[in-house]
């Protein structure tokens, strides 16, 4: 029996071990903060210069009182009931045997707000992380005889999913030259679902890669971004910057040119690119009656 205060020999290693992992962790941070630095300098220093509003922000949400014990608005319906008229949701609530498929439950409403655009027109769908299978067949019902599905998956046994309306390609989602090789191969894309690795450089390869590849008016969607100070939610929040900036009066970035908004969501990012290119970004008045001080 250990004396008292002390420690059994395995905690004491386990300890070690912990803070082993803690400095490492540390010693990654510091060092991508000094390659930013050395990298970018100004932005960086942007970046530092609102740290204070950002931690203000994820302080304030923290603190957020819980809603659980608020009344509902009696003019709108129940979640459900809000829900039922979405044909993913329609879809998944009666599938119960065959591939499998798993959802967060709140995502059906995402899926359908961007994408029932595309409902029954010829629509070319990317999904990476097939998994079992199941989310393949659902897009093409939902989208409908036109739709074209090309399912990405590290797992070689997914190939058994092709059919004549489905292609599988094997690779990783973090090997910018499998993208380059799909590209070439896949010339049309108009949606493009990651639900792969879920690690930060995987998502962010996965969207620099295929984001310009998208058609106008396409959608990339990202799920599951799981957890406070994500590196991939910090990295949407730099496309924000990209939405707010300013560059010549009236002349968009070209950022702002394809890219109609930036969507978050629990757990979900999501990006649409405008049907035509923005060409001006103007704030014209209207009227004859003005306050003396405007």
């Amino acid at each position: 029996m250990p004396h008292p205060g002390c420690r059994p020999v395995g905690r004491c290693s386990a300890d070690r071990s912990e803070r082993a992992v803690s400095l490492k962790f540390k010693l990654e941070a510091i060092s991508k903060l000094a390659r930013s630095f050395s990298q970018k300098p100004r932005l960086s220093l942007q970046v530092l210069r609102n740290l204070e509003e950002s931690v203000r922000g994820s302080v304030y949400s923290g603190a957020w009182p819980c809603g659980a014990d608020r009344q509902p608005n009696p003019e709108k319906a129940d979640e459900h009931s809000i829900d039922s008229a979405n044909p993913l949701r329609e879809y998944f609530d009666s599938h119960k045997t065959g591939r499998g498929i798993w959802k967060w439950n709140h995502y059906f409403e995402i899926y359908h707000r961007h994408f029932s655009k595309f409902m029954g027109r010829e629509v070319h769908v990317v999904e990476v992380g097939i998994f079992s299978g199941g989310s393949l067949d659902m897009w093409k019902e939902y989208f409908g005889p036109r739709c074209h599905v090309y399912g990405i998956d590290i797992e070689p046994a997914c190939k058994t999913y092709e059919d004549e309306r489905t292609r599988i390609f094997v690779g990783d989602q973090s090997d910018r030259a499998f993208w380059k090789d799909f590209r070439n191969q896949v010339r049309s894309v108009d949606i493009l679902i990651d639900d792969g690795g879920h690690l930060p450089e995987q998502q962010i390869a996965t969207l620099e890669e295929m984001l310009p590849h998208l058609r106008p008016g396409g959608v990339y969607l990202c799920e599951d971004i799981h957890n406070l100070h994500n590196p991939f939610a910090a990295y949407v929040g730099g496309l924000v910057n990209g939405i707010n900036a300013v560059h010549k009066e009236g002349v968009p970035t070209g950022f702002q040119s394809d890219i109609h908004s930036v969507h978050l969501y629990p757990y979900v990012a999501v990006i649409e690119k405008n049907e035509c290119p923005r060409k001006e970004l103007i704030a014209p008045r209207h009227g004859t009656e003005w306050q003396p001080f405007l």
